[in-house]
């Protein structure tokens, strides 16, 4: 015969699991359907000016803002960017620009005004993405001339981002 206490114990266990588990599964589909009413309450025209507005600073920034010493640190020659994929190259970066501006606006919020988006995009930039290409250039032996530059370029993107999602 089997103890009743431990029936008793395992009964008592398993209703605190499925308690537990449905809890967890109610909070889950709450942040499923947050996730849903942030992603309509998006505006998407702000997204892609915020996107298209990396291309702008981008196109400056690397172009006579700092192309030449760029090409220098990371050895390119004007021969070797003209064998990249163009279609490829700005395609993909437009996706990506658009991928950072719908994740910032999410960030940021629908309620965000101008100086919170600009200081937002700022800190992101600054706090996150400078941040861990620092690392990554600590590791793979770069010039702190590369890292001001694209790190640099990441800050200014972000927080003109931030400040066009904010303002919207």
């Amino acid at each position: 015969m089997r103890n009743p206490i431990s029936f008793l114990s395992i009964t008592l266990r398993l209703i605190f699991y499925y308690t537990a588990i449905s809890k967890e599964f109610n909070l889950v589909q709450k942040k499923i359907m947050d996730i849903s009413s942030a992603f309509s309450n998006i505006s998407w025209l702000s997204v892609i000016v915020a996107a298209v507005s990396s291309f702008l600073v981008g196109g400056i920034w690397y172009g006579p803002m700092f192309g030449v010493a760029w090409m220098k640190e990371f050895g390119f020659t004007e021969e070797d960017l003209k064998k990249r994929s163009v279609p490829k190259t700005f395609g993909l970066s437009l996706l990506l620009a658009l991928i950072a501006a719908v994740n910032l606006e999410m960030f940021i919020g629908v309620e965000a005004d101008l100086a919170f988006g600009a200081i937002a995009g700022f800190l992101a930039g600054l706090g996150w993405v400078a941040t861990m290409i620092g690392i990554l250039y600590l590791f793979e032996m770069r010039s702190m001339k590369a890292f001001i530059i694209n790190a640099g370029y990441c800050v200014v993107s972000l927080t003109l981002m931030g400040l066009i999602l904010g303002a919207w």
